[in-house]
């Protein structure tokens, strides 16, 4: 029997999920190149894959260098695994898209790499669950 402990609070539903985005972080000066390699990787693998702008200089809650993909959740099975095997060194941030900016972000996020610092105060007050 599984039990379930006094703070853990009801189960989110995945069907809030509408679609995911990894962020690739790179160094203008050194892995640009390699974040330009995944990158037409990713378009050649994954041509439903939408790759957003590259932003040379931090924007939002990203401390550093980036691009986005922003992917279907139907596609999460084929291009996470593909994604870790492929991301050559890159850091990349992995969340879900579910309207909550701040948690998807944070505490539903997971990091392919190095942890970076986000900068959470971006999305404003924490929503109260």
């Amino acid at each position: 029997m599984i039990k379930k402990h006094a703070d853990v609070g009801a189960a989110k539903n995945p069907g809030a999920i509408k679609e995911y985005h990894a962020h690739v972080y790179y160094d203008p000066a050194t892995s640009r190149g390699r974040a330009e390699r995944l990158r037409e990787a990713v378009a050649a693998e994954f041509p439903q894959a939408k790759l957003g702008r590259w932003h040379d200089e931090p924007v939002g809650p990203h401390p550093q260098s980036m691009y986005q993909i922003a992917f279907p959740t139907q596609m999460l099975g084929a291009f996470v695994p593909w994604l870790m095997l492929n991301r050559d060194g890159l850091t990349v941030l992995l969340h879900p898209e579910t309207g909550d900016d701040y948690t998807d972000h944070s505490a539903h996020a997971a990091w392919f790499g190095a942890v970076l610092p986000l900068r959470l105060e971006v999305f404003g007050k924490r929503k109260v669950k």
